[in-house]
Formats: C-alpha cells, sequence, structure tokens
C-alpha cells in the first residue's frame, strides 16, 4: 500500500465520529418525524449500497435520541435535522464508543487479533444485558447492528428475539447493504428505510470532508463519478491504480464465462500481496457485477431462477474467500482464480 493510500485510509473517520451526512434528507427526516410523533417503531431496516452513508444516518439518529430523550419537547418538535453540536456531551461518548445508551454490534478481533469475518452469537447476546440494565440517561437505550447481513444464523436467532418482545425505551438501528437477504422474521418487525445512491457532486462533497480533500480535485472526481454513488467506493478508487483495476476485472467479467488464465495472472498479480485498497476494488467490482446481474435477472426470475440460485450461491463464497483473505493475508493470485472459476461455472 502506498503511503498517499495509508495515509488516505486511515483519515477516514468512523461513522460515529461522523457528524455530517450529505443526501439522504428524505431518509433523515422520515426518522425526524417518526421519533417527533412519539411512536417511533422500535426497529429499523437502514438499506442500500455500501459506502452510501447507511451507518453514518443509524449513528446521526442514535445521537440525537440519546441527546433528546423528550420527543415532545421542544428542542425536538423545532429541530430541522438530527444534527447536534459535536462538541456535544452525547456526541463525545459516542464517539468515544462510551455512552451507556448505545450499544454497537459489528464485526470484532478474535482472542489472537484477527477480525472475525461474521458477528458472533455471544456478541448479539449482549442486546439482552444491555436492554435488561438500568436505563441509560433520558430512558433510551439504542443498538446500531453494522452490518446485520454480517450476523451468523445463531446471532440472527438471538436478535430476533429481543426486537419480538423490544424493551420500552429501545430503538434498533440495522443497516443492511441487502435488506431484502435479511431473514425473512427480522424484516417483518422493522420499518424499512431504503437509501439511494448518492449522485457525484454529493459524493465528492462527502469524499473531499472525509479525506481531507479539496473537491476540486480532479482526482477525486474521477473516482466519484465511477463510484456509481458510493462515497467508499470513491475513496477506493481514489489515486487510479484502483480504477485501472476495476476497469481490467469489469472487462474479464464482460466475458464470462470464458476465462483467460494469462489474464487471470495478470490481475493476481496486480493485486500484490498485502494491498487492501487493491483487494477491496477487486471485490468491489465483482461485487457490482454479480449485483446487476441479479438485478437484471429478476425481470424473468421464472426463466432465470436456477441461474439466479447459482449466482447468489457463489456471491456467499466469494465473500467468505474475500474475507479470509483480507483477515488472514493470504496469496490474492489463488483468489481471483477461484473467484473466477466459480462465476464461469455458475453462468455457464
Amino acid at each position: 500500500m502506498s503511503p498517499r493510500q495509508v495515509e488516505r485510509e486511515s483519515a477516514i473517520p468512523h461513522p460515529r465520529e461522523t457528524s455530517l451526512l450529505f443526501g439522504h434528507r428524505e431518509a433523515e427526516t422520515a426518522l425526524l418525524a417518526a421519533y417527533r410523533s412519539g411512536r417511533i417503531p422500535h426497529a429499523w431496516l437502514i438499506g442500500g449500497p455500501q459506502g452510501i452513508g447507511k451507518a453514518t444516518l443509524a449513528y446521526r439518529m442514535a445521537r440525537f435520541v440519546l441527546a433528546h430523550g423528550q420527543p415532545l419537547s421542544s428542542a425536538v418538535q423545532g429541530a430541522e435535522d438530527l444534527a447536534i453540536d459535536p462538541e456535544h456531551a452525547v456526541a463525545r461518548q459516542v464517539a468515544a464508543s462510551s455512552h451507556g445508551g448505545l450499544l454497537t454490534l459489528e464485526r470484532t478481533a478474535n482472542d489472537r487479533g484477527v477480525m472475525r469475518t461474521v458477528i458472533t452469537v455471544d456478541e448479539t447476546r449482549e442486546t439482552i444485558s444491555f436492554f435488561g440494565s438500568t436505563a441509560a440517561a433520558e430512558g433510551w437505550r439504542v443498538c446500531i447492528v453494522d452490518t446485520v447481513d454480517e450476523l451468523n444464523p445463531n446471532a440472527a436467532n438471538a436478535l430476533l428475539k429481543i426486537l419480538e418482545e423490544p424493551p420500552q425505551q429501545s430503538l434498533f438501528l440495522l443497516v443492511s447493504h441487502a435488506p431484502a437477504r435479511v431473514l425473512a422474521t427480522i424484516q417483518s418487525r422493522c420499518r424499512k428505510l431504503r437509501l439511494r445512491s448518492l449522485t457525484t457532486d454529493e459524493v465528492i462533497a462527502a469524499a473531499a470532508t472525509a479525506a481531507d480533500l479539496a473537491p476540486t480535485d480532479l482526482a477525486l472526481r474521477e473516482a466519484a463519478e465511477a463510484s456509481e454513488g458510493s462515497v467508499a467506493r470513491a475513496l477506493t478508487l481514489l489515486g487510479g491504480d484502483a480504477l485501472k483495476l476495476q476497469q481490467r476485472t469489469a472487462a474479464l467479467l464482460a466475458r464470462l464465462p470464458q476465462v483467460d488464465p494469462r489474464e487471470l495472472h495478470t490481475l493476481g498479480e496486480s493485486l500484490g500481496t498485502s494491498d487492501r485498497v487493491a483487494l477491496a476494488a477487486f471485490i468491489d467490482g465483482i461485487d457490482r457485477w454479480i449485483a446487476e446481474s441479479l438485478h437484471s435477472d429478476e425481470a424473468n426470475a421464472n426463466q432465470n431462477l436456477p441461474r439466479l440460485a447459482r449466482l447468489a450461491e457463489v456471491w456467499e463464497k466469494i465473500i467468505r474467500a474475500a474475507r479470509d483473505t483480507e483477515t488472514y493475508n493470504l496469496e490474492r493470485k489463488p483468489l481471483v482464480f477461484s473467484v473466477f472459476g466459480w462465476l464461469a461455472d455458475a453462468t455457464r
């Protein structure tokens, strides 16, 4: 990874530290209106493409509720959005992961310091003690799951149990990149909130703020135009090399089920051995291609049902393999051959 890439990655704040939200005014207004009514649904499934601000919106809502615990108060009724001052005590506590009224479920490192590939059932069971404990300031307790897609089956069932009998003044904000694939019983207990992809200008504004770049940066605009509305994707593509890698990946995907081993060797070499940005760009390109293929096949689902099933199964395998490759710092070239082998079989 180049020094510029390392600097860029370290400069990107976690959503819990991000006070600004770009785009999604309609979604923010929906959350505020629901809270202002005094009858807010206890669980929300916030869905949309990766990197568009879903977690940022979830943390923004959590801070607002924890800072303004009375929905009918004048501060809430007169609020125009969910923003609170970054210097507010709640904002500082959330940023430091120290607020007693907020529980976040996300992938963590195991005892060996290796990042897990899923959110475990033991971590999810923390919700039981959390919501059974004495209420935090103003009585509200908020749980953010980032993302619900990463719950293993036992963890999903553990979450479902607490969603079925939610305590008073509890709020669940479930982030999902693929909400349609979330356990149906969890979906049925949530209000769905779908976020759109951002416009190019919104991506530029968000990415410039996150990476401390000038909005007029030409490389930033090029990355934003290729990002398809995802800030995370734009940040990954910054610098040119990642963008070229995605273009090369897209060219190989367009030829499926035909596969050229020489091209795969070249692609595998370009991923390096420890470049997280290159690996992310490769997997992101694969993910987008599969998502587009599944979407196009849905129009003729009866005829394409077997292909849909094969692609969905391969998608799961690729996600697991990519996580293992990143977690254990495995060679990238075998992953490239495996991914294209699976996709070639699925598209024949």
